[in-house]
């Protein structure tokens, strides 16, 4: 059970800091649209829990251990590379050095740059297709997490019901302290990539 709420946890940290981000700019969540982003996020994680439990039938328990720890070790540097990228654009931006043209077809780096890029009309409200795209864009890293996550006793359901519901309290969390993380100009982001490794590494030495 702990594993599957440190999973939801991790997880939801990009739903959070969303959130957060869109309370700063102005941008509302409507409840649908955020039913949306959760139930998306969820339905990745567990079906990608499910494909590893199947995989894990075909594949010996030790392989999958090393293999789901070397490709979360790897989300989590990537998780964090991203960030740091976030921050340097950030910073070029700002100081004039830096215009990116990425034009109508450039959602997904506008998203992997800014969370906020997906209200593309600049309505200050999230809308369910926005919600979507979003959802989708931050899905990836869950997708990588949950594939690599076969033979660990991981069950994918109750995981899918506590990342459904986490993402509920990450959408409030950010929602009530989006001004004050705005006022710190930071990327938090690496922290769900620091904790993947974390968890990477406290199920390598579980199994020693």
């Amino acid at each position: 059970m702990l594993q599957e709420v440190m999973l939801a946890l991790i997880v939801s940290i990009d739903t959070f800091l969303a959130a957060a981000a869109y309370c700063s700019s102005g941008i509302r969540i409507p409840h649908l649209s955020a039913a949306v982003i959760n139930l998306t996020g969820a339905a990745v994680l567990g079906i990608s829990l499910l494909l590893s439990d199947i995989a894990g039938c075909y594949v010996s328990a030790e392989l999958c251990r090393i293999l789901g720890m070397t490709v979360l070790t790897a989300t989590g540097v990537i998780t964090i590379f991203k960030s740091i990228v976030r921050i340097l654009v950030r910073r070029l931006t700002q100081k004039g050095e830096l215009n990116l043209h990425t034009g109508s077809s450039g959602l997904v780096i506008k998203l992997y740059l800014d969370d906020t890029a997906a209200d593309s009309d600049n309505s200050k409200l999230l809308s369910v297709s926005e919600a979507a795209a979003l959802a989708l864009a931050n899905s990836l890293d869950s997708a990588a997490t949950g594939l690599s996550c076969g033979g660990c006793g991981i069950s994918p359901l109750r995981t899918a019901l506590l990342t459904f519901a986490a993402g509920f309290a990450a959408i409030t969390a950010g929602n009530l302290t989006g001004k004050k993380i705005s006022s710190a100009d930071r990327d938090l982001s690496w922290l769900g990539g620091s904790l993947l490794i974390i968890f990477a590494l406290s199920e390598a030495i579980s199994h020693i």
